[in-house]
């Protein structure tokens, strides 16, 4: 029997510049990436605060162009993309026929173009999707992940640091919009996105320069307390937003509906992958997905059963301890119809039974994400 080859890890650009700074690095969708530098809860603090700084250039990355862009991404995503202008970004799904998710991503309209950003640990299947589903469209899909470095800037002093930076004020970017600047020569294209709940930027550059862009903000924010961010606080502090992490929230066995996402799925668009699925399924869900936040001390963790009144009704998720609230909240499918927001739930954590309750997203509602 042949043996199976395991694939290489992964750098970003910026790998040196994690540990210089003493980033513990693990593996993640395939990269060396750091966990935290100093500790998850200090980070955290710290985005929630006043401004931290992360690495996310392991994001894959598509232009999507032609005359075709706009009615092939009508059909492969569940978001009306001609809603969209130029300059505005998206938050979207695919999906397969039968309606589960093959993934969340973001696409932003571009001039000549459409720029999609998925996940890496989807990164190929994503691409295979769309070109498998390209035919008959006059379009042209190219990865530009390789040559895309993105640092995503997060926190109440997020702005003010930019501004420094661009020496021009950005307050006039809304939520869900994008702008071309120049910072030293380099061009870079900044969103007003994030995965945090808080004001916060997205900065797209070629992968060459990102490491250059890295140091000038971190020495500008210098007095803006900023500090770099790992994975962890990545992590906690999506999940007190309730932010969806596909292969554990979400998944080819979830649909939108399932999984509270129906606000971004357009039945009323004429046709896309899914929909006949979805217009079957959405008053027909077999389970739901539910904030639990823990009333005694206890940390859910992902497969811990819940149960209501003695009945085994689902399996969390996404569990963590909340460093804003101090308490262990968690996201997880349930299938009864009787749990409702204010139902006590209780969830098997290691053989012990620990009481929660049914809370109403988002876990943390003091983010500066609207500012």
């Amino acid at each position: 029997m042949g043996r199976k080859l395991k694939m290489a890890i992964k750098k970003t650009p910026l790998y040196g510049k994690h540990t210089e700074n003493g980033g513990k690095m693990v593996d993640f969708a395939g990269y060396l990436l750091p966990i935290s530098y100093s500790s998850i809860k200090e980070e955290h603090n710290n985005v929630r605060e006043k401004v931290g700084l992360f690495d996310v250039s392991h994001m894959a990355e598509f232009l999507i162009s032609g005359s075709s862009a706009t009615d092939f991404l009508q059909k492969m995503t569940v978001n009306n993309v001609r809603k969209l202008s130029i300059g505005e970004v998206q938050y979207s799904l695919m999906c397969y026929e039968d309606g589960g998710i093959v993934d969340d991503l973001l696409i932003y309209k571009n001039v000549n173009n459409y720029m999609m950003v998925v996940n890496a640990a989807n990164h190929q299947k994503d691409l295979e999707w769309l070109k498998k589903n390209s035919n008959g469209y006059n379009l042209d899909i190219k990865d530009i992940s390789n040559k895309t470095g993105l640092l995503a800037l997060q926190g109440p002093k997020s702005r003010a640091l930019l501004e420094q930076i661009l020496g021009m004020e950005i307050n006039s970017m809304g939520f869900y919009q994008f702008r071309n600047y120049l910072i030293d020569g380099i061009k870079v294209m900044i969103s007003r996105t994030g995965y945090t709940g808080e004001l916060g930027y997205e900065i797209y550059s070629n992968s060459r320069d990102i490491s250059n862009l890295w140091d000038q903000i971190m020495s500008v924010g210098k007095k803006f307390d900023i500090q770099p961010a790992g994975l962890g606080c990545r992590d906690t502090l999506r999940l007190e937003m309730k932010y969806m992490l596909y292969g554990s929230d979400i998944s080819r066995d979830t649909n939108p509906f399932e999984a509270g996402l129906g606000w971004v799925t357009k039945l009323e668009k004429q046709s896309f992958i899914g929909k006949n699925a979805l217009l079957k399924s959405q008053n027909k869900l077999k389970k739901k997905i539910v904030c639990i936040q823990m009333l005694e001390r206890a940390i859910p963790r992902n497969k811990n059963k819940i149960y209501f009144e003695e009945k085994i009704i689902g399996e969390i998720t996404s569990g963590t301890m909340s460093p804003s609230l101090g308490q262990g909240i968690s996201i997880g499918y349930v299938t009864s119809k009787n749990v409702r927001i204010g139902s006590n739930v209780f969830i098997d954590i290691r053989g012990k039974k620990k009481k929660g309750f049914i809370v109403k997203p988002p876990f943390y509602k003091n983010g500066s994400l609207l500012n």
